[in-house]
């Protein structure tokens, strides 16, 4: 197939690899087995953590932030910028990564980090902000964010309610006159993979308090909190979907800051050049660390997969894990999927060789579909 064109689109491998290490693993196993290959690649993101370091992989400028981390001591983060368009992606000021490892802070942490990153954004002469929400260590419905925005949100004194969710509890005043007036003339895309609503039995504390150190008495204050908090700001908004994404600073965006959402990886696929690149390709590898059932709900693979079938182009993933059965994979546009733990059983080893191994998966797909 000497006129064969692959496009590597893949995710990161969560814990192992980036998404540009992935593509610079698949390329180097495809050109052992087809030296001459022509190889694009495109390190992709829904939205979540990676994002940035898709943009930057894909051309634009990384910029960075002093700003508020999820637990009040400042943290660097990072954006990224091309033209009037920027990239903001919220775990960069207020993710779980920047915890000590073990600790959390359910009922306190605060993205004012992410209300300051957009504020970067803002200087550095944004017009559009791509707004990557997950991954978040907060659950205080971008309160915080509102607030390092120019929103006062007061207790019944008329004192500032304290960082973090459970604080909201004493919300009396929510006054969002003074919040920065440029955002009326910035389209603000909420980028998001998850569609829950703000609050209830699929609303942001419920379905991802535990993975942020929530107890289930947690878990009932955080949810009656916001609940009241969205009693003041807008009810409506709260069952907007994407109002629940990253502790429910979906709903701060939606209510407060104008903006709109749409699911991360079409968006992503927009601002990185995708269709473009497609239109050159006549294989795709797509992939994340594990192929599964939340893959099939707005993750990076089964937005290029689609993308790829509705342009006639055929697809194959790349995983670490696979657990999804081959008609799952089928109604999802991937032709096939290369597991790593098919190589290598033991998952600790997959992970600490998960580049050789991803190589060796990119032969096996070259002889599959280049020769």
């Amino acid at each position: 197939m000497d006129t064969a064109r692959v496009l590597v689109a893949a995710d990161k491998f969560k814990g192992s690899l980036t998404a540009v290490q992935v593509a610079e693993r698949v390329t180097a196993g495809l050109r052992r087995v087809v030296p001459g290959v022509r190889v694009e690649t495109l390190p992709v993101a829904d939205g979540g953590d990676g994002t940035v370091a898709a943009a930057v992989a894909a051309g634009f400028e990384r910029r960075e932030a002093r700003v508020t981390g999820p637990l009040g001591t400042p943290v660097t983060a990072a954006y990224a910028v091309r033209s009037a368009t920027a990239v903001v992606e919220m775990a960069e000021a207020s993710g779980l990564q920047h915890l000590p490892a073990g600790e959390f802070a359910p009922l306190t942490a605060t993205t004012y980090g992410a209300g300051e990153l957009l504020r970067a954004a803002l200087d550095a002469g944004a017009r559009t902000i791509v707004f990557g929400v997950g991954g978040s260590a907060t659950t205080d419905g971008g309160a915080g964010m509102l607030t390092a925005l120019g929103a006062r949100l007061l207790d019944a004194d008329g004192k500032p309610v304290g960082p973090g969710g459970a604080a909201l509890a004493g919300l009396a005043e929510a006054d969002l006159s003074g919040i920065d007036q440029r955002l009326a003339d910035v389209d603000l895309v909420l980028a998001s993979d998850v569609d829950n609503p703000l609050t209830g039995p699929k609303g942001a504390p419920e379905v991802y308090g535990r993975q942020k150190g929530a107890t289930e008495d947690d878990i009932a204050v955080l949810d009656a909190a916001l609940s009241h908090y969205a009693s003041l700001l807008g009810p409506d908004h709260a069952e907007l979907p994407g109002a629940g994404a990253a502790g429910g600073i979906g709903y701060g965006a939606l209510v407060a800051l104008g903006a709109r959402f749409r699911p991360g990886i079409e968006v992503m696929l927009d601002v990185l050049g995708f269709a473009p690149a497609l239109a050159r390709a006549t294989l795709v590898i797509t992939g994340e660390g594990s192929l599964d059932e939340q893959t099939l709900h707005g993750k990076a693979p089964a937005g290029v997969a689609a993308a790829a079938r509705e342009a006639g182009v055929e697809a194959v993933a790349v995983c670490g894990r696979l657990a999804l059965p081959p008609e799952a994979l089928g109604r999802a546009g991937i032709r096939r999927a290369y597991a790593l733990t098919e190589l290598e059983s033991d998952p600790a080893l997959c992970m600490a060789q998960a580049g050789p191994l991803l190589e060796r998966a990119a032969e096996a797909i070259a002889r599959d579909f280049l020769l």
